[in-house]
């Protein structure tokens, strides 16, 4: 097995980014570099980039996040984008959806022991959670799939005016354009592309967002929230 480069010392933009959550940050970061080497959920080689490419990348997401609103962060793995955005945003409701074990557990122990007590862990994906969660404002997404396949995951768990946010590399142009018949039919009514992150990661992060109209999902995925709708409220009714 290939062992972990050491991790380098938090740069400056880190301090500026977690403000009082500093501290946190770097727990966490080390928590990356041991247990999430060790268990598989990152690469050693991922080490000595883990606070450019990784949690600043991803924490610098929040400046394209509404306040006070409810996030679900999709196939969140190790927890990136959700972790560092909870940790520089205590005014999201954030829920981190994740299908397998290792991972959710990973996640599970980090959020108990960050005290991030707006956060919660999911087992499941995003397919079976549909009318299970609530409706959520913001969808999240990372490394996790194509944006045609991705928003058919992440698009049906939004509210009506919701959006997705999904950090991409240099293809974010690319897959947009070969997207784009799926995202309307999906409910799409606008995208566009972000640079977020000026100052603090370099080259900055890229964002595509996606917000959708009154139907999340549109037409395929109606008939499937109605469903799941009524099966909640037989349930609560028991």
């Amino acid at each position: 097995m290939t062992e972990a480069a050491e991790l380098p010392p938090a740069p400056e933009q880190a301090r500026e980014v977690f403000g009082d959550r500093f501290e946190d940050a770097v727990r966490y970061a080390e928590l990356l570099a041991e247990a999430g080497v060790q268990r598989g959920l990152i690469g050693p080689r991922e080490v000595p980039r883990l606070w450019e490419r990784h949690l600043l990348n991803c924490a610098v997401l929040s400046e394209v996040v509404p306040e006070g609103v409810m996030v679900c962060d999709v196939g969140s793995g190790a927890g990136l984008p959700g972790i560092p955005l909870a940790l520089v945003r205590e005014d999201l409701k954030i829920t981190l959806l994740e299908p397998l074990l290792r991972r959710t557990n990973f996640l599970t122990e980090v959020v108990e022991l960050l005290g991030l007590d707006h956060v919660t862990v999911v087992r499941g994906r995003a397919e079976e959670v549909m009318g299970k969660l609530p409706p959520v404002h913001v969808v999240t997404a990372r490394a996790v799939a194509p944006l045609d396949r991705l928003a058919t995951w992440g698009i049906p768990l939004l509210r009506p005016y919701g959006e997705m946010l999904a950090l991409k590399g240099d293809t974010a142009e690319e897959e947009l354009k070969s997207a784009a018949t799926a995202l309307s039919k999906l409910g799409a009514v606008e995208t566009s592309i972000v640079q977020v992150g000026e100052g603090v990661v370099d080259p900055m992060s890229t964002v595509v967002r996606v917000e959708v109209g009154e139907s999340p999902g549109g037409v395929r995925f109606a008939a499937k929230r109605a469903k799941a709708a009524r099966t909640g409220r037989a349930r609560r009714r028991r």
